[in-house]
C-alpha cells in the first residue's frame, strides 16, 4: 500500500504555496500549479498519484470545500485561516465528502496529524473539531452535493 500520508504532505505543500501566491495577487491557478509540478519538479520530489489525486478533487471542488469551511468554523473565514491549516483543512473535507478511498475516521486523524507535524500548536484541536463536525454531517453533506443521475 502506498503511503497516502506522504502524498497528503505534498499536496499540503502545493495548495499552501497556491494560497501564498493567491495571497500575494498572483492569479496561478491550483491545477495550473499541479500541472507545472508534474511537467517539471525541478529538484522537488515528483508528484505521486494520490497526491495528485487529491489536488485535483480539492481544485475540482474548493467553493464547495471553502463554503463548508466557514460555515462550520464559528467566526473564522477563510482568509483569516492560518494558510497551513487552509491547506489541511481542504484536504480533510475533500477525503471525507469525496473520496471513497478514504474511511470518514482516518480522514480527520491525518489532517490532525499533519497539522500536529506542521502548523501552531492550537492547530491540531483547531482542525480535529472543524472535521469532527463536517464528519457528523458528511452522510447529509455528501446527498445534498450529488446531483441525481451522477454517482457521488
Amino acid at each position: 500500500m502506498p503511503d497516502r500520508s506522504k502524498d497528503r504532505r505534498r499536496a499540503v505543500d502545493l495548495l499552501f504555496e497556491a494560497d501564498q501566491r493567491r495571497r500575494a495577487g498572483d492569479d496561478v491557478a491550483i491545477i495550473d500549479l499541479l500541472a507545472q509540478r508534474m511537467a517539471n519538479a525541478s529538484g522537488l520530489k515528483p508528484m505521486r498519484t494520490y497526491a495528485a489525486e487529491i489536488i485535483e478533487g480539492v481544485a475540482e471542488h474548493l467553493a464547495r470545500i471553502d463554503e463548508l469551511l466557514e460555515s462550520y468554523s464559528h467566526a473564522w473565514t477563510i482568509d483569516r485561516m492560518p494558510a497551513v491549516d487552509l491547506a489541511i483543512l481542504r484536504i480533510g473535507v475533500w477525503e471525507l465528502l469525496y473520496s471513497d478511498e478514504v474511511p470518514d475516521a482516518v480522514a480527520v486523524e491525518q489532517a490532525v496529524n499533519l497539522a500536529a507535524d506542521l502548523s501552531t500548536d492550537d492547530s491540531p484541536e483547531f482542525v480535529n473539531g472543524l472535521l469532527g463536525q463536517l464528519q457528523r454531517v458528511a452522510p447529509a453533506l455528501r446527498d445534498a452535493g450529488a446531483p441525481s443521475g451522477e454517482p457521488q
